[in-house]
């Protein structure tokens, strides 16, 4: 007997936007499928998604291969897609340009092209970027749907070409996609080569005795924090919407790195001037310095308003490698 329930695909389950939104699905009682590729080490690909194993269903697949891609959504015939895989880190993205472009750009438009003609009536969700806006910024100091796109990397160029092909899609195929140009969002499994999660695990280890340093880029860049858990409900609100439309996802409230270092070793009681050092090698090419998000469409369309702040974000963070590196 076939299940009334919604089938949800997301690509990238097993990261940690894909790990919150299955999690946030299976309370909604939908049947969750999900997007994983070929990895040699098991133990760390499905760390994240290891307490939900047993309720979801995987495919082994990679949106750079279409004939996986295919394969897989014949088999599911989704309700929804949320295209979430990506090569996401930035500064990755310089050593490997043309890797990036084609999981993060091209990727993007094989997943576009196998539901236009296999599943043309599923909601396709397509992860944006703030990224995307480079250093951009309105005279009110915000950036929202309107602001005009200057990428400064190649996994940002990647990005507005993936944004752009799925407007041209929505529009020239009538199909019902929609992005999300969503801003910085952490969470305790954001990968530690991130910043947050870096200054969080070694300020920690710091605590512990296990090491005496952080080494940092930039720390007078200015970014708009959130957690994942609330963004991925906003992804899941937008393709519940009438219409598909391009959403910014974000808290409104800007932090810098030197923020974020002090209330995380305040924390903990440390001192960070005398841990943290500034590593050349780790500033970007073109830096930006500032973004900040105007979420205003998104809240009126939706109803969604973050329900963490920056500090209880980090509180969360410290207190689970607190518990991990006990």
């Amino acid at each position: 007997m076939a299940s009334n329930k919604k089938r949800a695909l997301i690509t990238g389950i097993n990261g940690q936007d894909g790990s919150y939104l299955a999690e946030f699905l299976l309370e909604k009682d939908y049947e969750v499928h999900g997007l994983v590729k070929r990895n040699s080490v098991n133990e760390s690909q499905f760390s994240r998604i290891d307490p939900i194993r047993s309720k979801i269903e995987l495919f082994y697949a990679d949106i750079s291969d279409i004939a996986s891609l295919t394969n897989a959504v014949l088999k599911i015939q989704p309700d929804e897609i949320y295209n979430l895989a990506s090569q996401s880190h930035v500064s990755v993205s310089f050593d490997q340009p043309i890797l990036t472009a084609q999981i993060t750009g091209v990727g993007a438009l094989n997943l576009f092209e196998t539901v236009r003609i296999h599943c043309p009536k599923a909601r396709v969700y397509q992860a944006s970027s703030s990224e995307m806006f480079g250093n951009i910024i309105d005279e009110d100091g915000f950036q929202r749907e309107t602001t005009r796109m200057n990428p400064a990397s190649p996994y940002a160029c990647a990005k507005v070409f993936a944004y752009h092909l799925a407007r041209n899609y929505r529009t020239v195929y009538d199909m019902f996609i929609s992005n999300g140009i969503l801003f910085n969002h952490e969470s305790p499994r954001r990968g530690t080569n991130f910043v947050t999660n870096k200054v969080c695990r070694q300020a920690v280890s710091i605590k512990y005795g296990l090491t005496d340093k952080l080494d940092l880029g930039s720390t007078s860049a200015m970014r708009d924090w959130g957690h994942a858990k609330d963004y991925v409900r906003a992804m899941w609100m937008v393709l519940q919407l009438d219409k598909p439309d391009d959403f910014v996802c974000a808290t409104g409230v800007c932090h810098s790195v030197q923020e974020l270092v002090e209330y995380v070793f305040g924390s903990l009681g440390l001192d960070w001037t005398k841990y943290v050092d500034v590593d050349k090698r780790l500033l970007r090419p073109e830096e930006l310095y500032s973004r900040k998000g105007d979420s205003t469409k998104l809240r009126q369309a939706t109803g969604w308003k973050p329900e963490y702040t920056f500090e209880t974000m980090l509180d969360e963070m410290v207190q689970y490698w607190l518990n991990e590196l006990r």
